[in-house]
């Protein structure tokens, strides 16, 4: 007995309102760009410069006793935050110091590190410092430029790719989606206030690949089927293509949000922002490659005449994997 996670035969009506989910993700991203200008992003000590102590004790973090224990040094902006984990045991205790950089220096100096860390010690006679990291406001600047222009080249690069390889409608509609994940991905990260670092930029080109492969997948389907069903109107050959490959895309979906979810509650608070990007670009991708980017292939249209000789199964020979 085999698992099926959609049934053999589907015959559902993606596109019964396609304004309607192309508008619900067009209020979607405007919602996310209002957020990303008003409350911005809470960038990570990659993207403001400054240094991070990660520190761990017996005792519970008392936030506002180690505030009042550094902020007499007149560092200016401290930050501490408290790292929760179930992984964590009962006597461990970790939080995090933020310093930001200090004007006319690359970085926090040694100096002023060990300055906080006696400070610490000595409401908190128990506490060790696991990590200090640092990275100086003109590498942090860099950094921002360098991290905004991959994004903007894997989406130019894949732009190029698929108007080569299919036709323009289907480069609109891919990339369409792929900004439209990227978006929503910001969007999320600016409402929830979820440390934005480089890990996380990572995770946006991963977004962008894994959002891509399902798009074309679907589309190459829909390309095979415009040849072989040449009189049926658009909508019902993108409906019937979709349905083929509901199977595998689902299939594919689940597994990696159960490998996601297994992350996310294991893997500790280092890598939970870089999952928790992947867990909600592996969502909005999913629906992307269906509502934004084949909707928006329906609403332009595409030609019907190909001379060229169908090119058979290629690229979409486990389209119909059973899940």
């Amino acid at each position: 007995m085999r698992l099926r996670l959609v049934p053999q035969i589907t015959n559902w009506d993606f596109f019964a309102r396609p304004t309607l989910t192309l508008g619900i993700s067009g209020a979607l991203m405007v919602l996310a760009l209002v957020s990303f200008f008003i409350q911005g992003l809470n960038f990570g000590i990659d993207f403001r410069g400054g240094t991070t102590i990660r520190t761990e004790s017996a005792q519970p973090v008392d936030i506002g006793q180690y505030r009042k224990a550094v902020g007499s040094l007149g560092l200016g902006d401290i930050t501490i935050t408290e790292v929760f984990d179930p992984s964590f045991g009962p006597d461990q205790h970790v939080a995090m110091v933020r310093i930001q950089a200090q004007e006319g220096q690359e970085a926090v100096t040694a100096k002023v590190v060990a300055e906080v860390e006696a400070a610490l010690r000595e409401v908190v006679p128990d506490i060790r410092f696991l990590s200090v990291q640092s990275v100086g406001p003109k590498v942090s600047g860099e950094l921002i430029q360098t991290a905004v222009i991959a994004v903007l080249l894997a989406i130019s690069a894949v732009l190029v790719y698929i108007w080569l390889r299919f036709e323009w409608q289907f480069a609109l509609g891919a990339v369409a989606a792929l900004v439209h994940d990227v978006v929503l991905t910001i969007g999320v990260f600016s409402e929830l206030q979820i440390q934005f670092d480089l890990a996380i930029i990572a995770a946006l080109l991963t977004i962008v690949g894994y959002s891509l492969n399902d798009t074309v997948v679907v589309f190459d389907r829909v390309r095979e089927n415009l040849r072989k069903y040449k009189k049926k109107p658009l909508k019902e050959v993108m409906n019937i293509s979709i349905n083929e490959t509901l199977s595998r895309t689902v299939m594919t979906s689940v597994t990696t949000l159960i490998a996601l979810i297994a992350l996310i509650v294991l893997g500790g608070d280092v890598i939970r922002g870089f999952v928790f990007a992947m867990l909600w670009g592996v969502i909005v991708g999913t629906y992307s490659s269906v509502f934004v980017a084949s909707a928006i292939l329906l609403k332009l249209g595409v030609k019907r005449d190909w001379s060229k000789p169908d090119a058979g199964a290629s690229g979409n020979q486990f389209a119909n994997v059973d899940a």
